[in-house]
């Protein structure tokens, strides 16, 4: 069914994870006020939020806590909803777009304050830049700052000047510019993962790994059914973004599992470290098929990008991101490799997420789609999950699933192919451009 093993992918948080808990499979039949699929950022937050709200949940993971994106990940932080959501003014209304803009901010800020409060250990750091490809670009980015320190973002942001950046922020001679955000940053996700489904544990939470769902069976009470049992809920909540796969088909076709990779390098020393990236930002530059890249607390360079729509993995990562890194950093040709890998990322075709309820079964929700900005998303629809769950109305969760999404057209064989070539041409018009 997944040509991915049960376990977590052999990456460098994985390597450098402080302890990855095993918890059970589910061995018997349960009852619980609500049923959570997917171990990810989505179903482990949404755990604790409905059990802060005095809910039972039962969460149930097919494979392992953080197996799929929420482990994985480039470990940004990043304020936003990953698209300029003013886009959707139709939909929403200005109001909309104004909660959609703070969401993006306030967010972030859901993210470290988890953390604080229950001192996570996931190498969080503050700081972050955008990079300019194009003088257009870095046009933009002060339009950008503008528009926050209009609204009263608390935190500092900065331009830099193309001949400014080297020296700055990163020590690459193909940026225009940059924009510093020290409201943003990076952190290990699959630590954070682990640690927020401790959290989740210690508020009455019980969490099931290895325990594949087979059967959804509908009605007011909703029936879960695995190998080892079945769960019945008085709602569900679907967390399961791009490995949805066929246990709802009227959600998974309108998300894309397309693929994403990331290499580390060897530790590269204090001194390397600190030529390279100066001020150990986050960093990601503008193109369609971005580039994203970070160091470790142990000074590696995590290097990622080059998103896969075709459905099928390279033969070998480090052979297909290596080139994309030197071109960035030619400097580091002769340092080794350590670790490469990847996985799904959900994808969808207005890049904004898809949070809300089906109209067929209105206690079943979902939260899926995040188009590779989940860190912050994620938590926030979690909270808006658990609000409409235990409120039975969320006015955040109405704005969000106001946005009409579509489906891939061509069925499950030929919606990766489709977007392949759809890609290709945002590629070469911004090669021409």
């Amino acid at each position: 069914m997944n040509q991915y093993s049960n376990e977590h992918a052999r990456s460098y948080y994985a390597a450098s994870a402080h302890g990855i808990t095993p918890w059970p499979s589910l061995a018997e039949d349960l009852q619980a006020d609500v049923c959570v699929i997917g171990g990810g950022f989505t179903g482990v937050n949404t755990a604790i939020e409905l059990a802060q709200r005095g809910l039972s949940v039962v969460l149930l993971e097919g494979r392992r806590i953080g197996w799929g994106a929420s482990g994985r990940n480039g470990g940004q932080l990043i304020r936003g909803i990953g698209h300029d959501v003013s886009g959707f003014t139709r939909y929403v209304g200005q109001e909309g777009v104004r909660y959609l803009e703070r969401a993006g901010i306030e967010s972030v800020a859901l993210v470290g304050n988890r953390i604080a409060e229950h001192s996570i250990d996931c190498d969080l750091r503050w700081g972050f830049c955008e990079l300019a490809n194009t003088p257009a670009q870095f046009a933009a980015f002060k339009a950008e700052q503008q528009v926050l320190v209009e609204s009263g973002y608390a935190h500092e942001t900065r331009l830099v000047e193309p001949q400014q950046i080297r020296q700055q922020v990163v020590n690459a001679g193909v940026y225009a510019g940059g924009l510093i955000d020290m409201g943003s940053g990076h952190l290990h996700p699959l630590n954070l993962v682990q640690g927020e489904a401790q959290v989740a544990h210690s508020l009455g939470v019980r969490i099931f790994e290895q325990s594949e769902v087979l059967e959804l069976i509908h009605g007011s009470t909703v029936q879960v059914r695995c190998a080892g049992g079945t769960v019945r809920a008085g709602s569900l909540v679907l967390a399961c973004n791009a490995h949805l796969e066929e246990l709802e088909p009227r959600l998974s076709g309108k998300v894309l599992p397309a693929g994403s990779y990331i290499i580390a390098t060897e530790p590269l020393g204090e001194q390397m470290a600190a030529e390279l990236i100066p001020q150990n930002l986050a960093l990601c530059d503008q193109k369609v098929g971005l580039d994203y890249y970070r160091l470790s607390a142990d000074r590696r360079l995590l290097f990622g990008g080059a998103c896969h729509y075709s459905g099928r993995d390279p033969a070998n990562i480090e052979a297909y991101m290596r080139p994309q890194m030197l071109k960035v950093f030619p400097q580091l040709a002769n340092v080794r490799i350590d670790y490469q890998w990847g996985g799904k990322i959900g994808i969808t075709a207005n890049r904004f997420p898809q949070v809300g309820r089906l109209s067929q079964y209105p206690n079943v929700f979902y939260a899926q789609g995040y188009s590779g900005h989940g860190l912050n998303v994620t938590h926030w629809c979690a909270r808006l999950l658990a609000e409409a769950i235990d409120a039975g109305h969320s006015q955040g969760l109405d704005v969000f699933s106001a946005v009409p999404h579509m489906t891939f057209p061509g069925g499950k064989a030929l919606r990766s192919p489709l977007l392949a070539l759809g890609m290709l041409w945002y590629r070469m018009r911004e090669m021409l451009g």
